[in-house]
């Protein structure tokens, strides 16, 4: 039997942008995504020199031994391609889910600060491997969504405790490999009231035994193939429903006999 979501439909993130048809983390990239029908975006995000939270993947920019750290370039002496976080609100608007990898944590201030501006505070999803770094997060603002990145083995005592702990800190979901997941992991989330999301889902049959486990949100390069296994779920879960409904008011119909 299928587990049901929390998030309905769960979240369909592009990720880096719809990587698998055009160049990653750019504004084409993104463009690309929304057209293609993802519900939500996901990057990387760094400060560079000046300030300026920009969208990048490694966070290094040059060739070879001469390569540098975003942290100690300034924005105009970036490569065109990469954008800053403000292009991508300029570009594509904010009417959807927003995941960002925040991989240099001086940036999350000036994040929540352009999507607050942008009107999408409550649709970003600020990400991180330690979860009390995340947590922290909380008192810069109280509609950012929170989440946990890591792997199942990382988790010390075990996966109960830190579902116990998020719920306790204000974190909203924890983001594992897909291979961690199972109907009885997202259930445990569940329960505490966590979003269960996964990554690395790129192919048909792992997004749909995603989606039956009961995962909220599944990030995927390939855009196409991610839409089309969210749909086909949404039309089995309608059907189960009223199927359901269906056998509910039959009983109730039913005489009842001695």
């Amino acid at each position: 039997m299928a587990v049901r979501s929390l998030l309905t439909p769960p979240i369909a993130f592009a990720h880096r942008g719809a990587r698998a048809h055009a160049p990653e983390n750019t504004l084409e990239a993104f463009q690309l995504a929304l057209r293609l029908g993802a519900t939500g975006l996901e990057s990387d995000v760094w400060l560079t020199a000046d300030g300026v939270a920009v969208l990048d993947h490694d966070g290094l920019v040059g060739r070879a031994v001469r390569r540098q750290a975003i942290g100690t370039v300034a924005r105009r002496d970036l490569p065109a391609h990469i954008p800053a976080l403000e292009d991508l609100y300029a570009s594509c608007g904010a009417e959807y889910e927003l995941s960002l990898d925040v991989k240099d944590v001086a940036a999350a201030g000036a994040v929540i600060d352009l999507a607050r501006a942008a009107g999408a505070v409550g649709r970003l999803w600020l990400c991180h491997p330690d979860w009390q770094q995340v947590a922290s997060w909380r008192s810069l603002s109280d509609e950012v969504r929170l989440v946990e990145s890591t792997r199942l083995r990382a988790m010390r005592p075990g996966p109960e405790r830190r579902a116990a702990q998020l719920r306790a800190a204000g974190v909203d979901a924890v983001n594992l490999h897909h291979t961690d997941w199972s109907g009885g992991m997202t259930t445990l989330f569940h329960r505490f009231g966590r979003y269960a999301f996964a990554w690395d889902a790129q192919f048909e049959r792992v997004l749909d035994a995603l989606l039956r486990m009961g995962v909220d949100a599944v990030y995927s390069d390939h855009v196409d193939r991610m839409v089309a296994v969210l749909q086909q779920s949404q039309v089995a879960q309608r059907e189960m429903a009223s199927k359901e409904r269906l056998s509910r008011e039959f009983l109730r119909l039913s005489p009842i006999t001695q």
